[in-house]
């Protein structure tokens, strides 16, 4: 059909008339091409020092391959890899220089975004028989290399994944800090909600990093003793230096048991809430600025003295919610021994329950539609893709100093603490 044509094509069936979409296709393959030869030519400018003993480059631009159609978030882009050619015909197969790109992998044909959309749909309830449909709505037509059957063998990759992760060497790995909690979810055709054990470590270069989780019944002694035996069969033989959670007893007293050096920190969100619950909602503002005001004090010294005046504002009228506070006084106030810059991460295992938000929406809107099985594999990939985005530790070159051994006064190294009271 030509330009001119004054025939007018009838919409097929199952077919949607997107122009907005198809502008947006044609506009990112055109980026995509662009960016595919500028990274080609960046490679051949890195060895442009490279010549052949009659003075010509080496490395020269040679073309590119066969077109290809990538799966994205917008839809099916035709691409064509570029090549890169080491014109050094006499150099061993070993010393051949080679390019290979890293916005375009060799073999792939899906987007590292779509890739991370297909468990999402998947673990988040799409069944297998929707599977497609769903993606013909997002993708188009076209979607024709994300076929059930593609899934099915991504899920068996994912349940692999989990094995490698499961039984990985931690010999040689080394956590500062542990945040650790139990999420209950309701799994499908379970007479009583799972509890998922994790543990999540941070590095001594200030990474997050999913260190540990399990499927447990509840949160006792025994499956969190399990848990932490589990990583230290594995190797994880130095003792944190810190570990944060919640007033899960049973936690403590494994910790104990198996760390017996790592000191604690309870959860301020935890703990607020807790304190708050023992109070009428008329008071509860009131009270929760309070607790902030402890929680935020400058120095320890000074959060002791505003819990000395919780005691005593609120003791005899509402002794429970006093002693619910007093009891894990030391336990609240242990960030303050730890570098200044870290304390918004040390007073909180937010780290895990903003994941398993994710996780709870689902069940819910699901109505606990998750094999116990896929609820793992849930949990992990929905954490392993999560934990992309998380975010360095604050002050992470202070890292190495606590692990040296340095005292930390009031978030303040004792080194620096006496060089600034000598001036």
């Amino acid at each position: 059909m030509t330009d001119d044509s004054t025939i007018i094509p009838l919409r097929q069936p199952g077919v949607t008339s997107d122009p907005l979409t198809e502008i947006a296709r044609e506009g990112a393959r055109r980026m995509l091409a662009a960016a595919l030869k500028a990274e080609a030519d960046c490679f051949v400018e890195m060895f442009a020092h490279e010549r052949l003993p009659d003075g010509r480059q080496r490395l020269v631009r040679h073309g590119a391959g066969p077109e290809r159609v990538i799966q994205t978030g917008i839809g099916p882009i035709s691409v064509q890899r570029q090549k890169v050619r080491d014109r050094a015909a006499d150099a061993p197969a070993s010393a051949k220089i080679r390019f290979s790109s890293n916005i375009l992998p060799k073999w792939a044909r899906r987007s590292r975004s779509l890739d991370v959309l297909l468990p999402v749909l998947y673990l988040r309830g799409v069944s297998m028989g929707d599977l497609q449909e769903a993606l013909t709505a997002l993708l188009g037509p076209e979607a024709a290399n994300l076929s059930p059957g593609v899934i099915a063998r991504l899920t068996r990759t994912w349940q692999e994944d989990y094995e490698r992760w499961r039984w990985r060497d931690l010999s040689t790995r080394r956590y500062v800090y542990i945040w650790a909690d139990g999420v209950y979810l309701q799994a499908r055709m379970e007479p009583e909600a799972e509890c998922i054990l994790v543990i999540i470590g941070a590095t001594p270069e200030g990474k997050k990093e999913l260190l540990g989780f399990q499927v447990g019944s509840r949160e006792s002694a025994q499956n969190w003793r399990e848990l932490l035996v589990d990583l230290k069969t594995r190797g994880l033989t130095i003792p944190p230096e810190l570990a944060i959670g919640d007033g899960a007893l049973g936690f403590w007293k494994a910790m104990d048991e198996i760390y017996p050096a790592t000191r604690h920190q309870r959860c301020w969100f935890h703990k607020i809430s807790n304190v708050m619950g023992k109070f009428p909602k008329s008071m509860q503002p009131t009270v929760k600025a309070d607790l902030q005001e402890i929680h935020h004090a400058e120095t320890k010294d000074k959060a002791r003295a505003s819990i000395t005046l919780f005691e005593e504002k609120y003791g005899i009228k509402y002794a429970p919610a006093v002693a619910c506070l007093v009891k894990d006084a030391e336990a609240l106030l242990a960030f303050y021994d730890f570098p200044a810059e870290q304390w918004d991460h040390l007073r909180t295992s937010n780290p895990i329950e903003s994941v398993f938000a994710t996780v709870r929406h689902r069940t819910v809107r699901m109505k606990g539609a998750l094999s116990q099985n896929t609820a793992k594999i849930m949990v992990f990939m929905l954490i392993q893709a999560a934990s992309k985005t998380w975010r360095k530790l604050n002050g992470a070159n202070q890292l190495p100093r606590l692990i040296e051994g340095v005292k930390f006064i009031d978030g303040v190294a004792t080194s620096d603490a006496k060089e600034n009271r000598a001036a």
